[in-house]
């Protein structure tokens, strides 16, 4: 895995106008996920933007987003923003999203009202990763691929977290337009007799088993309790006991990189499989051969099991389109607060409320 000069990759965005001025321009923006929340203030001046004051909330412990912004805001003494925007995980539509992993509903106007800041915007937290890409520095992004020279065209963001982010760049000749989608929920696909047992199972639990509930850090732990308790992997009770304390899939990822334990070992190869496949899949949908962003909190976390061999592989098991595939350069985003800038970005540029 080598570092690329990210100058190849920013993106110039559509429909992103506004110049910054002299006089500094404060902003607050937000990253609103299903286990933590990062609010920021930002000062922008003179084409520079840089971080003045950021917190971090447990997203369950919270009963109201708004107030926990104007909270936020009430500490930035001679420094309120003027705009803010968060980035969300979940369907943002008409300046309304239903949280998907938190089971709660956000307006804009909730946050307008409590903080009486007119521009106000919500976008989709992938939409705000892809923002985030004119924003990274040279070490904040690690190629796995390298791709076709000047192959151009759309691109694609794919991010395992709490859940499965998916998002597009949508490239017009001269510039790039960002959107969200929801692909994460698509049906997953099995393609072999252990896929179709963890199917199995994982549809006595939810039903409906989308990509989102092995592509996450929740799938990571149902991918281990399926091969503990139906594939009768051994787990170790040392183990067992660290999975009650800690965050399972930090436990089972570390354990896999440092190839300790079978059982966590063949969960991230699996893990690995699955989002090869679907980050394929996400290409051939977008026809990203412009390039493919693999980002959320995952993947930074698990980068010597994406060098590895197997992720390129896998994702290369695409039926009669190897060749196209095989052109799309892949990069791991190791920022995890990318769409945190990107949000700002988004606030600092936007003209029109939405």
């Amino acid at each position: 895995m080598q570092t690329t000069n990210v100058q190849q990759f920013l993106p110039r965005f559509a429909r992103m106008t506004r110049q910054l001025g002299k006089a500094p321009l404060y902003v607050l923006a937000g990253d609103l996920g299903g286990t933590k929340t990062r609010l920021a203030l930002f000062e922008a001046s003179e084409g520079r933007l840089q971080v003045v004051d950021e917190q971090v909330y447990a997203s369950r412990e919270y009963t109201s987003f708004p107030d926990v912004v104007k909270g936020f805001i009430g500490k930035q003494a001679g420094r309120e923003p003027q705009r803010i925007c968060i980035g969300v995980a979940g369907p943002v539509i008409k300046g309304k999203v239903e949280l998907t992993n938190l089971s709660r509903e956000l307006h804009v106007t909730d946050i307008q009202q409590a903080t009486g800041i007119a521009e106000t915007f919500l976008i989709n937290d992938l939409e705000a990763t892809a923002y985030g890409l004119a924003t990274l520095q040279d070490e904040s992004l690690l190629t796995l691929h390298s791709g076709a020279d000047d192959n151009g065209g759309n691109m694609a963001i794919i991010a395992p977290g709490t859940g499965l982010g998916e998002a597009g760049l949508f490239w017009d000749g001269e510039l790039y337009t960002p959107f969200a989608t929801e692909g994460g929920h698509c049906d997953f696909a099995p393609r072999n007799e252990l896929d179709m047992e963890l199917l199995q199972y994982l549809q006595e639990k939810y039903q409906i088993v989308s990509w989102e509930r092995l592509v996450s850090g929740p799938g990571i732990y149902d991918t281990f309790k399926f091969l503990r308790d139906i594939r009768h992997m051994h787990v170790p009770d040392w183990l067992e006991e660290d999975l009650l304390k800690k965050d399972p899939a930090a436990v089972i990822s570390s354990q896999a990189i440092e190839q300790k334990v079978s059982v966590c070992i063949k969960t991230m190869e699996l893990f690995v499989r699955y989002l090869a496949r679907e980050a394929a899949n996400l290409v051939f949908k977008m026809k990203a051969t412009g390039g493919l962003f693999v980002g959320g909190g995952i993947p930074p976390r698990i980068t010597p099991l994406l060098q590895d061999n197997a992720f390129y592989h896998h994702y290369l098991q695409g039926d009669r389109l190897i060749e196209l595939l095989a052109s799309v350069p892949i990069h791991v985003i190791s920022n995890d607060k990318a769409a945190l800038w990107g949000a700002a970005y988004y606030a600092v540029h936007q003209q029109r409320i939405v």
